[in-house]
């Protein structure tokens, strides 16, 4: 058990310190524009935001099922002990590769309508709303680097390694927070300089992932001509297919909630909807932080599927809820001691912050209320549970969209935060209830 709870924090603890810092970034953004602009230009960069959400979750399946199937994969060919050069942790990547150079394509050709649309369907200011159209007009280029990085990152991820992902997600972090700083505050681009600063930092990381792949993995990708044309055939994509349909709806869901919850705070004026920005950030401060245990769990339980071992299956699991539950309690006592204090550090706006601070009791209630359902998530995408994880994000959105409506003409803009702590609670009781058939599905792995 002692191994185990070392493979647990060798997989978690490079996770944890990559994606901490991914709502850092977001955060430093709105700091950034909270400091040198008003209400208007934070609503923007949220309504941006949300657009590249809504557009980019929907390819959230080249991270997560390339991560679930490579790490069965690679299960069954570390039992097994094959060697080859040609293997199905290859193929896998080569496969997510070429749907994400299709799909950044799609994105390219339908930018304009997508934005257009969206906009028109979200209510907020004229100054609203040409702010996030000159930002996502300027992020879109980025594309083909953050769609290559999800496939990169979940193959990784797949194969074990988590130090990758993590290099790769702190270059993009950390270039992107530095670039962002220095083109908004030291360049006449002013606050949409951000989104500069975003692009530079996605290419950057693109090209340390390409290193990373070509240096630790060129010999293994070494294929002919014709074995490249069996791994891209329909009979090899199929099974890739059918799970990333199902991620896909998955996305959708998200989208419903996530975007949702931007969309609706809009309807409350640029000063909730800024409020709900800063709010989901600092939710999303502890989700990433949890996270690394989630890619543990997709790991292992991948990799323990491709074994066909359910003890070590087992074990694993015991030993990354014990460490879920260790942080939440330290993120409880964090956000019950300093949370007002990280308000401060988001906007010295004082009409803001009074508004803000009726929301912390949220805040400080997000670990316990959330911790299961995104580990849970991880364990799914590792046993390539699709169907699964399409149906539970159904049910939480609709119980999203019914705990607000039901709600919202008593208690106003806080049915938001009571119909998004809903959702947490149909995941995480879904999730838990299905694990025992859902474990069966290891014996049908091959």
């Amino acid at each position: 058990m002692t191994n185990l709870h070392k493979e647990v924090l060798r997989l978690a603890i490079p996770s944890i310190l990559a994606s901490i810092t991914i709502p850092l970034v977001g955060i430093v953004d709105t700091a950034i524009v909270g400091h040198i602009s008003d209400a208007m230009a934070i609503g923007g960069i949220a309504i941006g935001t949300m657009l590249f959400d809504l557009l980019y979750w929907n390819f959230g399946f080249l991270r997560v099922g390339t991560a679930g199937m490579t790490a069965q994969a690679w299960g069954r060919e570390n039992k097994e002990g094959i060697t080859t050069t040609h293997s199905a942790t290859t193929g896998i990547l080569l496969q997510s590769v070429s749907i994400a150079l299709i799909a950044t394509l799609l994105i390219w050709l339908l930018q304009w309508f997508f934005v257009t649309i969206v906009l028109q369907l979200v209510p907020c200011s004229t100054e609203v709303a040409t702010f996030a159209r000159r930002y996502f007009f300027i992020r879109i280029w980025a594309a083909p680097a953050t769609l290559l990085l999800f496939t990169f990152k979940g193959w990784f991820i797949g194969m074990q390694n988590t130090i990758a992902p993590m290099t790769c997600d702190l270059t993009v972090n950390i270039i992107n927070m530095i670039a962002s700083y220095l083109l908004a505050l030291h360049t006449p681009l002013g606050a949409i300089g951000v989104a500069y600063g975003t692009v530079i930092a996605q290419y950057t990381g693109l090209a340390v992932a390409l290193l990373f792949v070509g240096l630790r993995y060129g010999r293994q990708l070494h294929i002919s001509r014709e074995e490249l044309s069996e791994i891209l055939h329909w009979k090899q994509l199929k099974r890739l297919f059918v799970l990333n349909t199902n991620i896909f709806i998955r996305s959708l869901c998200f989208m419903i909630i996530y975007v949702g919850f931007t969309s609706i705070a809009s309807h409350y004026g640029d000063e909730e909807l800024a409020i709900s920005s800063i709010m989901m950030k600092l939710f999303m401060l502890f989700s990433y932080f949890i996270d690394g245990f989630a890619y543990a769990g997709e790991a292992l339980t991948g990799r323990f599927f491709g074994e066909h071992n359910e003890r070590g299956l087992n074990q694993s699991l015991r030993v990354i809820m014990l460490w879920t539950i260790g942080i939440c309690i330290f993120s409880t006592l964090i956000f019950l001691l300093w949370g007002r204090q990280m308000l401060f550090l988001m906007t010295d706006d004082q009409a803001l912050l009074s508004m803000a601070e009726r929301y912390l009791p949220w805040l400080i209630a997000m670990p316990f209320a959330s911790a299961l359902a995104f580990i849970w998530d991880g364990v799914y995408v590792g046993a390539t549970a699709g169907r699964e994880i399409r149906n539970c994000m159904i049910y939480a959105a609709i119980g999203f969209i019914l705990g607000y409506l039901s709600l919202y003409s008593f208690i106003g803009i806080q049915a938001l935060y009571v119909a998004y702590f809903i959702h947490l609670f149909i995941r995480t009781v879904y999730l838990t209830l299905r694990w025992h058939n859902t474990k069966r599905l290891m014996n049908s792995v091959d």
